[in-house]
């Protein structure tokens, strides 16, 4: 059982990575184009939404599924932990692998507002940490500084001069024909070819394979003794962000690497404000009691994450705003770096 678990995984993350990529970005896409939004709103809301919408759904998922006691909100850990373990590989992995590829030159007048929203929202996090229970207002504050995040961004083009980041050029590539079957399953996943069809489809599909990791993720926490934490920080994550990890890179080799490590930077602002600020609103709505997170890996994991951030604003001002393959490479370590530290500290501790 415990090998179809992990089959499962596999192929819900790789499920996720065509859906988001293929259905849902560009029907969101095409919902901006027909809603006339300005680029970077487009980019702070709808975009974010098809980048981190597998993490949404899996916070969501998570924080309603019964523990094995029955009590809701039991593995709330959970959608934090991929939350918080996406937004260390997407800063990360993500700028690192991008900067390997190419040398990022990146335009710091949006990249300071994005990193500065981040910092907030990381800080905010570990506040709400502190007691180890998440309170209605504590949630309503997440949701606040995001509405605030899109109003700046709004704003920013009026306050601060720039010049917009071109879209990217497609290369021309030859396609890669994917097997037969595979395509065959997704069309009758996806009857309709109308933009808004895909959108509600994308949506129902993401939730159904967000609800089959959780699901899977438990399982296999369970089988090998792990804390659901880590394996939400390490597997779930990851598996969460090959997708942008892939396109990211793809964007870096046509010459926008900027984008892909603006991109990854933006979405998290998403993730840790909406990600986890939606669920708990609505589970706290409807049950009227604290989620507890009082776990010293993930609030050790969200320290982490803000020093990563101040780390990448120090490595961008030292770098004059580029980003090479030496400094690419050393996130790439510091991540696994990290990875490694959790899982030693865990099995260092359990003896």
């Amino acid at each position: 059982m415990i090998v179809i678990h992990i089959l499962i995984l596999l192929a819900s993350f790789y499920a996720l990575g065509v859906i988001c990529d293929r259905y849902f970005i560009p029907a969101l896409d095409e919902i901006g184009t027909k809603l006339k939004m300005p680029s970077d709103v487009a980019g702070a809301t709808l975009m974010a939404v098809g980048s981190s919408a597998p993490e949404l759904f899996i916070a969501l998922f998570a924080v309603f599924v019964p523990a094995e006691s029955g009590e809701i909100g039991g593995h709330g850990e959970i959608g934090v932990g991929t939350i918080l373990g996406s937004a260390l590989f997407n800063l990360l992995v993500i700028s690192g692998a991008v900067a390997v590829v190419r040398t990022a030159v990146i335009n710091w007048k949006p990249v300071v507002r994005d990193l500065g929203f981040y910092l907030l929202s990381v800080l905010l996090l570990v506040f709400t940490f502190l007691d180890g229970a998440i309170l209605w207002w504590e949630a309503i504050l997440l949701l606040v500084l995001y509405a605030m995040y899109v109003w700046v961004v709004m704003k920013w083009k009026h306050w601060v001069q720039y010049k917009p980041e071109p879209e990217p050029v497609e290369a021309d590539e030859p396609a890669v024909k994917k097997p037969g079957i595979i395509n065959f399953v997704f069309k009758l996943m996806f009857p309709f070819r109308h933009y808004i069809g895909q959108f509600l489809a994308s949506i129902v599909w993401i939730a159904f394979f967000s609800w089959v990791l959780v699901e899977s993720a438990i399982e296999v926490a369970h089988f090998f003794d792990i804390p659901e934490a880590i394996i939400a920080l390490t597997v779930l994550a990851a598996g969460t962000s090959i997708p942008d990890l892939i396109s990211s890179v793809l964007v870096s080799k046509r010459g926008k690497g900027d984008m892909g490590i603006s991109n990854a930077i933006g979405s998290n602002v998403f993730d840790v404000l909406v990600g986890l600020g939606l669920p708990w609103i609505v589970f706290l709505t409807l049950y009227n009691k604290p989620i507890h997170v009082g776990n010293e890996t993930l609030f050790t994991s969200a320290l982490i994450l803000l020093g990563s951030i101040v780390l990448m604003l120090l490595i961008f001002i030292a770098n004059r705003w580029r980003l090479g393959k030496k400094a690419g490479w050393s996130l790439i370590v510091i991540y696994v770096m990290y990875i490694a530290w959790e899982l030693f500290s865990y099995y260092s501790t359990k003896g």
